[in-house]
């Protein structure tokens, strides 16, 4: 799953996916579990029907730097599996020459962040998108949940500090205040009822650390779930996201708290996981995952309250 799904360890290796266990086709034996890099430790994790659903999140040292998503030490363990709704998915974008995609770009790139969490080991990144003027900031929860010293960098490159003022663990959703900004474009919200499959759509983010990267797709499929269950020393437990958009649009590692954007330049979701098609394969395979505009204008609300 993109940023939601599994908690590994840091380490000092080179950038390395960390959510990959166990993969479990159905009847057949789950191949060999894969050993991780030195120093990392990784809690192994099985998904139904065969493929990996991953969290977008990344990590690494360099900002800007082509990374792999991870998490850092500290976070719970994930398995996570993905069930599917009964609306039927649609495949094979394309966009027409007539969308003008240039200007939906050009107006929704600037309300587009990218956030940091560093630690002493590494720096992990995903995507925001800009809620107000003054620089309030919605991510998904999985993104800042490390300890760390939080940043937000705007598309303009300028780097400014940050705070997490509230979370929603239940939706995977975290609202982050950036310092010294004024001016600032917040995105506009669309509606679940405008939403449809076959409809175009934008992906906007960090995907492997390449800032202000946008893809294009289609709206694959609605009401989506995806399911996990967590193991950490503490126990283990379930969570679940539902009503989920599935798009075509290639996101990936990084894209994680971006935004999924309409024809109309409106978000019509959050994005926040991907599914891959083995535990040795990372990438996008064309079926993501975001987090739909009603329940993430929903939960900003309940949010904002918690904010003192």
């Amino acid at each position: 799953m993109t940023d939601l799904m599994t908690r590994p360890s840091q380490s000092d290796q080179p950038p390395y996916d960390g959510y990959h266990g166990y993969v479990t086709p159905p009847p057949p034996p789950a191949p060999p579990y894969v050993p991780s890099e030195p120093g990392d430790r990784r809690w192994p994790r099985r998904v139904a029907g065969g493929a990996a659903v991953l969290a977008l999140i990344a990590a690494g040292g360099t900002a800007g730097g082509v990374v792999a998503e991870r998490y850092l030490t500290g976070h719970d363990s994930t398995a996570a599996t993905a069930t599917t709704s009964s609306t039927t998915a649609a495949s094979g974008a394309t966009v027409t020459e007539g969308d003008d995609l240039a200007a939906i770009v050009k107006q929704v790139q600037p309300s587009v962040v990218t956030v940091l969490v560093d630690s002493q080991q590494s720096t992990s990144l995903g995507s925001g998108v800009v809620l107000s003027s003054d620089g309030l900031i919605l991510t998904n929860n999985h993104v800042i949940e490390s300890d760390g010293t939080v940043s937000v960098r705007l598309s303009t490159g300028q780097t400014v500090p940050a705070r997490v003022v509230a979370t929603d663990t239940t939706h995977d959703l975290a609202l982050v205040q950036a310092t010294g900004l004024t001016g600032l474009t917040p995105v506009t919200f669309g509606t679940n009822d405008s939403v449809a499959v076959g409809d175009t759509v934008l992906a906007f983010g960090a995907p492997l650390g390449l800032e202000n990267t946008v893809t294009s797709g289609i709206v694959s499929a609605l009401d989506r779930s995806i399911s996990t269950a967590t193991e950490s020393a503490t126990g283990s437990g379930t969570e679940q996201l539902s009503g989920l958009i599935q798009t075509d649009a290639a996101i990936n590692q990084g894209n994680s708290g971006g935004a999924l954007v309409d024809l109309s330049g409106h978000v019509i979701g959050i994005n926040v996981a991907i599914a891959t098609a083995s535990q040795s394969s990372t990438g996008s395979i064309g079926v993501g995952f975001a987090i739909p505009a009603d329940t993430v204008t929903a939960a900003v609300k309940q949010m904002e309250s918690q904010i003192n």
